[in-house]
């Protein structure tokens, strides 16, 4: 991993690391992936959380964290995606909106867990270099994997209101390449999160085991 996090090239004046440039791509992959529905977006999205917890560790642990945790909701996304695959039309996952219990259970969970975060990284320096912004992207990101796994449209706004955050705290902690793909991930979220609006709209009805599609 010590040769991942040599320096690939510099960019504008910003040093790209290998482990930053290699992971991040995969993380685009996975999110175009995401938006065409596939079950592939979950090997991937493992594979990016991998490399780039070498990357973070030892720097921002928080992001590091975030990373482990990204690896075990892959797991659970590619488990949940996995059981309903054939919940749509086309033989994909069904996409829909969260009920409102959901959002709230969502945004109380991602405001309780930033804060309950941030506060073991500012209790423990060590931990983060910038405590609430850090935590604020670790929860936000574990909340926007998990309604992906759902198959909620949520996940898109989720992904977005991290992205705000993750462009300036990338560029500040001297990990430019993430700060260039967080700003592609921006575009990549708005047409993803038309697409699964349309689709919501127009649910696909569940397709009948033995049935013809």
């Amino acid at each position: 991993m010590n040769s991942l996090n040599s320096e690939a090239f510099t960019l504008f004046g910003q040093h790209i690391l290998w482990s930053d440039m290699i992971g991040n791509l995969f993380g685009l992959a996975a999110l175009a992936l995401g938006w065409r529905r596939s079950l592939w977006t979950w090997p991937v999205q493992f594979l990016a959380g991998l490399i780039l917890f070498g990357a973070f560790f030892g720097h921002l642990t928080g992001s590091a964290g975030k990373q482990a945790v990204v690896m075990v909701v892959a797991l659970y996304g590619w488990w949940q995606w996995q059981r309903g695959k054939g919940r749509g039309e086309d033989g994909h996952i069904a996409v829909r909106f969260a009920t409102w219990t959901e959002r709230a259970a969502m945004l109380g969970a991602a405001a309780a867990g930033t804060v309950g975060v941030a506060l073991l990284f500012k209790a423990y320096p060590t931990l983060s270099w910038d405590p609430w912004p850090d935590a604020y992207i670790f929860v936000g990101t574990v909340v926007a994997m998990y309604a992906q796994a759902r198959g909620m449209v949520e996940f898109w706004f989720a992904w977005l209101l991290v992205d705000l955050v993750g462009v300036p705290l990338n560029f500040a902690n001297g990990y430019a390449f993430s700060g260039f793909v967080y700003v592609i991930y921006g575009a990549l979220v708005l047409w993803g999160m038309r697409d699964w609006w349309l689709r919501s709209r127009n649910s696909a009805r569940p397709v009948l085991e033995g049935a013809p599609a």
